[in-house]
């Protein structure tokens, strides 16, 4: 990398806090406004909070800290915690930088490293979001070469955050159909599921129940101002089944429509 590269790449990570890599200009675009909500608003997942918070922070005070996979439902907040924990910590950590990776990009991961390894004052949470597998195939094979390769060889000042809707980053009929196939089991298993192991942080997301998705909403309605009564309650009910689900994204969806009629403005 030229001198005037440097030079442009450490003036941006001092003007910027956060950026999403772009692949076809082989730099970094700068995030102006991350779009998540605040930290406190995030109730129901009080223990993935506090696991990736602490984590997060030991991380931005130079400790040796684990990459995390956060694994599970669609729609319960793992990249919004990811997101809301790094604008919170960034306020004191002017050191910390959030930069997104597109899993379609994740072969340039290796560039990537070798571009900010060298700011070791900056620490660098590498986020890539639902990252999964489908089959086994060439790309399959490749990306995850590429991906279990950096992590091992992975600079101290860089922590990869990743999301998925599964626990191994592949659907689970994948390893059930090469435990029933494979002549030697164990050794394939293991060679499947060995990418999500180079995660030392596991944190699931799963389906809520109606008791914890009525308490975001009461949340919401707190933090906005919005007269929390019956009615809201039976709507807001109504609102989850129509969608078959019960999820944070769920929840904020409905005050979004709900602050709508009432001509309310939300701000992130």
């Amino acid at each position: 990398m030229g001198f005037f590269a440097n030079l442009l790449i450490n003036s941006q990570l001092d003007k910027f806090n956060a950026f999403i890599w772009n692949t076809n200009k082989n730099s970094f675009d700068p995030i102006i406004n991350i779009k998540t909500i605040n930290l406190d608003l995030i109730i129901g997942i009080e223990r993935q909070k506090k696991t990736l918070l602490k984590n997060t922070e030991n991380f931005a005070l130079g400790n040796f800290t684990n990459n995390a996979l956060l694994w599970g439902s669609r729609g319960n907040g793992k990249s919004t915690l990811i997101k809301s924990i790094f604008i919170e910590l960034s306020k004191n950590y002017k050191n910390l930088k959030l930069i997104q990776l597109n899993k379609n990009d994740i072969f340039d991961i290796e560039s990537i490293y070798k571009k900010i390894s060298k700011y070791s004052e900056k620490r660098f949470i590498i986020f890539i979001d639902d990252l999964s597998f489908e089959k086994i195939d060439n790309e399959y094979k490749i990306i995850k070469s590429t991906l279990d390769g950096s992590i091992q060889n992975q600079p101290t000042n860089i922590i990869l955050y990743v999301t998925s809707n599964r626990r191994h980053l592949m659907p689970r009929d994948m390893i059930d159909n090469e435990r029933s196939s494979a002549i030697h089991t164990d050794e394939s298993v293991d060679e499947k599921i060995s990418l999500s192991d180079r995660f030392g942080l596991w944190i699931g997301f799963h389906n809520l129940d109606q008791s914890v998705y009525l308490d975001i909403i009461k949340n919401y309605c707190n933090h906005y101002k919005i007269s929390y009564n019956q009615d809201i309650e039976k709507r807001s009910i109504q609102w989850s089944v129509q969608r078959g689900n019960r999820t944070g994204r769920t929840a904020w969806q409905f005050i979004i429509q709900l602050a709508a009629e009432k001509n309310l403005r939300i701000d992130f």
